[in-house]
């Protein structure tokens, strides 16, 4: 199992609705993808939060899951919408994780 983690920064002019429409699109994913075992995406409230506003986070089965999802129409589209929304800068964190 793995933890796919994306922190975006967006421009000054992205306003609170893009915001809020970027997370559900990011959340309409789940729907177009196989091997996900949770899918999340939020507002980042952190006061330690570097201006990163946006967290996004998808939990696979295996390496097998994230690579289709990589390539995933559907997810391109999501990236180019996010983009779109004024995205300055990503951090993007890959984690093997085991469920105790």
């Amino acid at each position: 199992m793995l933890d796919h983690i994306i922190l975006l920064k967006f421009m000054e002019s992205t306003t609170n609705e893009q915001l809020h429409k970027v997370i559900e699109r990011f959340k309409s994913l789940r729907n177009h993808l196989e091997g996900v075992l949770d899918l999340q995406a939020g507002l980042n409230f952190s006061d330690r939060n570097q201006g990163f506003q946006v967290v996004l986070t998808i939990r696979f089965e295996n390496r097998g899951a994230l690579q289709a999802y990589e390539v995933n129409p559907e997810h391109q589209a999501c990236s180019a919408f996010i983009r779109e929304s004024g995205r300055l800068d990503g951090i993007v964190v890959d984690i093997e994780t085991s469920q105790k």
